[in-house]
């Protein structure tokens, strides 16, 4: 089988409805959080990729009965002191740093070593961000230079904490959060504004005892620990991070049009609709409600012609943070400069997405100024590629393997770019919806 793809024409207009999978973020804390409560909690819509079936098998591992069945995946949990540890217990969580940082929160009580591993891209990110907080709690770790692999041994005895989060990771304040259901007492956590998936599965689908205190430049969130609670029910809204190269796809296409349904818009979540609007996209969302918390809506996009550059703000930086690469593609086509500045978490990513896009723009003829924390891009509106790319080693990063994707089908040229089953830790059927709007891709 191929490991890579051949792209050699832009897509012709089209004008279609499609929904993308599941939310990749909410379907790896739904696991987490079903397998310690008290009864059966049935997911429906549960994201199908890689990262999602590693967060199972592992769950699976520690003694939590989980069906997927027709409609919906069933996961019967045990309460919060329902795993059951063993001697030896490896956990390999392949792709997925929201995993693998979110579980250390939930093994806070271990009373054996779990050592956890990950594939070569989660083997070089930086898990001293979470490793911090738990251990003020009691856990041990022991790891390799505060990267996989890593062993967690949790206490007995856990001691609720109040933590200053600085890097606005919303991963880092989960992994507390979920470790502060287990710690007696008040935890509370300082935090700059991120994405608030667990606070909203904990306010409105657990009815845990949570407290959000939102101020103009950070957020003071603090849960009280020892709650029980029970299984529950949940259908996960479609992926922003999934919808977003569809979204620039229909931007960037002639004459075209899309709506993508049932997509979570939350605020912590969307900033890639808010630079886009700026930059003069169409784009509009259409049957807005809420749901648990999250805001749910279609987003109806049509093609651009007269987008301008940006000079983004930096209160848009957690928002988007997975969005930013796709969101440079558009800036590649824009009239005039744009410019993003305090966004050194690219480089923490699957792989240095921001050393990535400064190469990648420049290979198609971009001129791009990168330093450690910035980027600084040159758009040309007129911008046609006819020349021949490979785009390669970038640690099966999926993003950027559907980043390269959509600038060959709209940009032109003839493209091959390799490590196509990095798609498969959060977006399968990526490939197999492009060509439903008419992509040709070999």
């Amino acid at each position: 089988m191929k490991t890579y793809v051949e792209i050699s024409k832009t897509i012709s207009k089209f004008n279609q409805s499609i929904e993308v999978p599941g939310d990749k973020s909410i379907s790896i804390r739904l696991i987490l959080l079903a397998s310690q409560a008290f009864g059966k909690s049935r997911i429906f819509n549960l994201l199908n990729s890689d990262d999602v079936k590693n967060t199972i098998k592992s769950i699976k591992s520690l003694g939590i009965k989980i069906k997927n069945k027709k409609d919906f995946c069933e996961v019967n949990g045990l309460g919060l002191n329902g795993f059951r540890y063993r001697e030896n217990i490896n956990i390999n969580a392949g792709n997925s740093g929201t995993f693998a940082r979110l579980f250390c929160g939930s093994i806070v009580r271990s009373n054996k070593t779990i050592k956890i591993i990950g594939d070569k891209s989660l083997s070089r990110r930086d898990f001293s961000r979470i490793i911090d907080p738990l251990r003020q709690f009691g856990v041990k770790f022991t790891s390799n230079k505060n990267k996989l692999p890593l062993k967690v041994r949790g206490s007995k005895f856990l001691t609720p904490i109040s933590y200053k989060e600085t890097k606005g990771s919303a991963q880092v304040k989960s992994a507390i959060l979920l470790a502060a259901l287990h710690a007696p007492g008040e935890t509370v956590v300082k935090c700059l504004p991120s994405r608030d998936h667990t606070e909203n599965l904990f306010k409105y689908c657990l009815k845990l005892p949570i407290k959000i205190k939102k101020f103009k430049k950070f957020q003071v969130v603090s849960v009280k620990g020892q709650f029980k609670y029970s299984g529950f029910n949940y259908k996960v809204p479609s992926d922003i991070s999934s919808a977003s190269f569809f979204i620039v796809l229909t931007l960037l296409s002639k004459d075209s049009k899309l709506i993508i349904k049932n997509v979570n818009v939350n605020k912590s979540r969307a900033g890639i609709i808010e630079i886009l609007n700026k930059m003069n996209a169409k784009i509009k969302l259409i049957n807005k409600r809420k749901y648990m918390g999250e805001v749910v809506a279609s987003i109806l996009i049509e093609s651009s012609k007269n987008l301008i550059g940006i000079n983004c703000p930096k209160n848009l930086n957690t928002k988007t943070i997975d969005e930013f690469l796709i969101i440079f593609l558009v800036c590649a086509r824009a009239d005039g400069i744009s410019t993003f500045k305090g966004i050194q978490e690219l480089r923490q990513k699957e792989s240095d997405r921001l050393k990535f896009a400064a190469n990648f723009l420049k290979m198609i003829g971009v001129k791009v100024i990168e330093k450690y924390d910035s980027i600084k891009i040159y758009g040309n509106k007129s911008l046609k590629l006819s020349g021949k790319y490979v785009v390669e080693g970038f640690l099966k990063d999926h993003r950027v393997f559907m980043m390269s994707c959509v600038a060959a089908l709209t940009l032109g040229g003839n493209f091959k770019i390799n490590d196509k089953s990095s798609i498969n830790s959060s977006f399968p059927n990526f490939v197999n919806l492009m060509k439903k709007l008419g992509a040709k891709i070999n």
